[in-house]
Formats: structure tokens, C-alpha cells, sequence
């Protein structure tokens, strides 16, 4: 049977840290950034890491 094929979308939005959790960048980054306060886009700009159900669905695109 073949290698399974990570999905490539995923792995492009998505990266797993050392101990195998998700990290994600936030949206809502790109455009429209001047009604947006200083504060709000300075924490838009740091990863986050992703928990629950949504990891695990995450991982099993990445074949982790």
C-alpha cells in the first residue's frame, strides 16, 4: 500500500510543535487594518495554539 499524502492545504496553514500540538497564525490580518486598535493587531500577529476537536481533525490531515 502506498505512503499516505499529507493534505497540502493543511500543511501549508498549519505546523505542529515538539510536543505535537497545533500551532496556527490568526486571521483578520490582511486588509481593513486601520479600524483595528494598535492592541488588537499586535496580538493578531502572534501564532496560536489550536485545542480540542479541531487539533485532532488537524492532525489527521497532517498524518501525524
Amino acid at each position: 500500500m502506498p505512503k499516505q499524502k499529507s493534505h497540502r492545504g493543511a500543511a501549508k496553514r498549519f505546523k505542529l510543535t515538539g510536543t505535537g500540538k497545533v500551532k496556527i497564525r490568526k486571521g483578520y490580518k490582511s486588509h481593513l487594518l486601520t479600524s483595528k486598535s494598535r492592541k488588537r493587531k499586535r496580538n493578531l500577529a502572534k501564532s496560536a495554539i489550536l485545542g480540542g476537536k479541531e487539533a485532532q481533525n488537524i492532525k489527521r490531515l497532517l498524518n501525524a
